[in-house]
């Protein structure tokens, strides 16, 4: 199963950009986004490199509070981490 993260977009470079999420940091592919793209601060979901919907910060922050619920209820009794 795969899991789309939501990141925060930090800089942006035609159809890249640097994108932040609890401490880590990657690049993403915007071209799925082309016809409506994100700006610097807004937050997407990342699946596989490339983000595929643009969120608001209150969607990706619970979306990380479900994500460290279930690494909780597994037994790791820790925070997600990319």
């Amino acid at each position: 199963m795969c899991l789309g993260i939501p990141m925060q977009i930090q800089s942006i470079d035609g159809f890249l950009a640097r994108c932040t999420a609890k401490g880590a940091e990657r690049e993403v592919n915007l071209f799925m986004l082309q016809h409506a793209l994100p700006a610097v601060g807004d937050h997407v979901v990342v699946q596989l490199g490339y983000a595929i919907e643009c969120v608001s910060a209150q969607d990706a922050a619970a979306a990380w509070a479900i994500y460290d619920e279930m690494l909780a209820a597994d037994g790791g009794g820790q925070q997600a981490t990319l």
